[in-house]
């Protein structure tokens, strides 16, 4: 799973960072509101934790933005603010949840589960579904029914994340950023090559489950 920290407090900051890590989150950070909106407006992580208080552009503003663009990433807001109305403007705003300064960590990463769970990126005992194929963390592989499909890493990490997304359009850019990273050497063209290499794997097992090439804009998952 992976984790957008947004937060300027640099020590804060750190400090989250950190224990995500010990948790094996993959994190994204930035203490600057207007590269945090960018960086989320990419699209391929599983969560944004965001502080509300940013320099240039606040935590508010940029759940806005993300929800105009329909970006359904699940959002915390951190604030020191904690009155009543001040938590309904953020959930009002599009926030998914709203953690009040300072806490305790436990209760930080019981949020983050809690979170990743109810939308679904979080899997039950570390599987995720969709149609006749799933994905299971645990020894990162796919299944058709029950017939693994012995995926490399970047195979199991593109078809985990065309499950989380089923039904939803991924462009190439997403998909290279989100597999392979903003600073990868490697050109986009992988991603076809990647997309064709689970399609034979599912196709091998009789799957009814297919990834769709819509042109002119990327690939979807859905059943046939």
């Amino acid at each position: 799973m992976r984790i957008l920290v947004v937060e300027d407090d640099q020590m804060l900051r750190e400090v989250v960072v950190a224990v995500l890590k010990e948790e094996e989150y993959l994190i994204h950070e930035t203490g600057n509101g207007e590269e945090g909106l960018y960086l989320a407006s990419q699209n391929v992580h599983d969560l944004l934790i965001l502080d509300i208080m940013l320099p240039g552009i606040s935590g508010l503003e940029i759940v806005k933005a993300l929800r105009s663009q329909n970006i359904s990433m699940p959002i915390m807001l951190l604030t020191a603010k904690d009155s009543v109305q001040d938590r309904v403007i953020g959930l009002n705003s599009g926030a998914d949840d709203y953690l009040v300064k300072p806490f305790a960590i436990p209760e930080l990463l019981a949020r983050v589960k809690a979170l990743l769970r109810r939308t679904g990126r979080g899997g039950k005992e570390g599987e995720i579904l969709y149609g006749d194929v799933s994905v299971n963390s645990k020894v990162r592989d796919g299944f058709v029914d029950k017939n693994a499909l012995q995926l490399t890493s970047k195979e199991y990490e593109l078809l985990e994340y065309l499950i989380l997304n089923q039904g939803h359009i991924l462009t190439r850019e997403q998909i290279f950023d989100r597999i392979w990273g903003f600073e990868s050497e490697t050109t986009i063209g992988i991603v076809d090559l990647y997309i064709h290499y689970l399609r034979k794997k599912l196709s091998a097992q009789g799957s009814q489950v297919v990834i769709q090439t819509i042109r002119g804009a990327g690939f979807m998952m859905k059943e046939k």
